[in-house]
């Protein structure tokens, strides 16, 4: 299911292929978040264009809209989104924990009233999995407590032991339901959802290990790593990379969830991580601010009113053409035009970035390639005038 094809051998940092149902993924690999069922202002088409191996969708969203009586008669999430690609759905909890207004949290699961009508709901380990496999995503999340930052040790413990029993009802759940997948995708073939647990315990290493030390004698296909984009600082982020990573299989994918900028991803691959998503490259596009190889580019700047270059020479073709005065025209102006045009060369350069991963690891330069990211990085950068 996935195959380990190269290391580097001044890191931690993999080149493997992930075999889904609905296709091969390459890593390190990063994925557009489409939250609703869409990456925002990006047509399916252009996203296979960009070599997009795999989107996430959201179990949460999806739930509350359109619900699952409807995906269920359209066939399933691919067919609802005409989407023929791997797909990811995240587990809904952290949602619950960032979303939900007076959410309570008991041992069966959490009650809370949804974001969009206040209407009572409730979300447990059973009703994630089985939400997922009406979705029909190639790889599914265990539900789980996503742990506040910051937060005791007794309050980070208490919530690591909930999510470590509510992913043995998750896994309980696909068994009884599931039977031809095999336990809990554990000898599943190509055309079965895959499911990964997430490994929690905040900020403190004794929690992450034992957390992650009892995911893997369960025995999973994959395997995330939860709780790194609450507003811990990025070094405690690092860190529990550097814990839980070496601790999880080798022989398979390991997924940093809600992350991250440019050089947080590389400096994650160099700690052994494998998949990625955030919304950072759709969000920040519109809010009128691009990712080039030399730092960001907030198009809103004035020095860009007379800037006739192109956003960046390596972006997406459909950019190719419009200057960065045009772009920041129709950013000021609130064009869709703008932000799709934005959107479209932030994905570009996410899907450039792990790429150029990859071939690093293959050729044995990762090094190199994890310098000059993290230099261009913290030396230009366009901030607001």
């Amino acid at each position: 299911m996935f195959d380990l094809l190269a290391n580097d051998p001044a890191s931690s940092a993999r080149r493997g292929r992930l075999q889904t149902p609905h296709g091969v993924i390459e890593t390190p690999v990063f994925m557009p978040v489409g939250t609703q069922g869409t990456v925002k202002a990006v047509h399916p088409n252009e996203l296979r264009e960009l070599n997009s191996q795999i989107i996430l969708g959201n179990t949460y969203h999806l739930w509350v809209r359109p619900g699952m009586e409807i995906i269920r008669e359209a066939g399933g999430l691919h067919q609802f989104m005409n989407w023929d690609r791997p797909i990811l759905t995240d587990s809904g909890g952290f949602q619950v924990f960032s979303l939900a207004k007076l959410r309570k949290i008991k041992e069966e699961g959490c009650y809370f009233n949804n974001h969009v009508d206040g209407t009572p709901m409730f979300l447990g380990p059973e009703t994630a999995m089985e939400i997922q496999a009406t979705l029909g995503s190639d790889i599914a999340m265990l539900f789980d407590e996503c742990t506040p930052y910051p937060c005791t040790h007794d309050e980070a413990k208490k919530s690591m032991e909930l999510t470590l029993r509510w992913a043995k009802r998750c896994r309980d759940w696909v068994d009884q339901n599931q039977p031809d997948a095999g336990a809990h995708g554990r000898s599943a073939t190509q055309t079965k959802q895959l499911h990964f647990p997430i490994v929690q315990g905040s900020v403190f290493q004794d929690l992450r290990q034992h957390c992650a030390r009892e995911l893997v004698a369960m025995d999973f296909p994959g395997y995330a790593v939860g709780g790194l984009s609450v507003g811990e600082p990025e070094e405690d982020m690092m860190r529990i990379a550097e814990w839980t990573c070496p601790l999880l299989p080798e022989h398979k994918p390991r997924y940093a969830m809600g992350l991250g900028t440019p050089p947080q991803i590389v400096e994650l691959i160099a700690r052994g991580v494998d998949m990625f998503d955030c919304v950072i490259p759709t969000r920040l596009a519109r809010n009128g601010t691009a990712f080039t190889h030399e730092g960001l580019m907030n198009l809103r700047n004035n020095k860009f009113a007379k800037d006739f270059r192109d956003l960046a020479e390596d972006t997406h073709p459909l950019c190719r053409g419009f200057s960065r005065a045009y772009i920041r025209h129709l950013i000021n102006t609130q064009e869709v035009l703008g932000l799709r045009l934005i959107s479209l060369h932030n994905l570009h350069f996410y899907a450039s970035l792990t790429s150029r991963a990859r071939l690093a690891i293959e050729q044995g330069c990762f090094s190199e390639f994890r310098a000059e990211v993290n230099a261009r990085y913290q030396t230009r950068s366009d901030s607001p005038d």
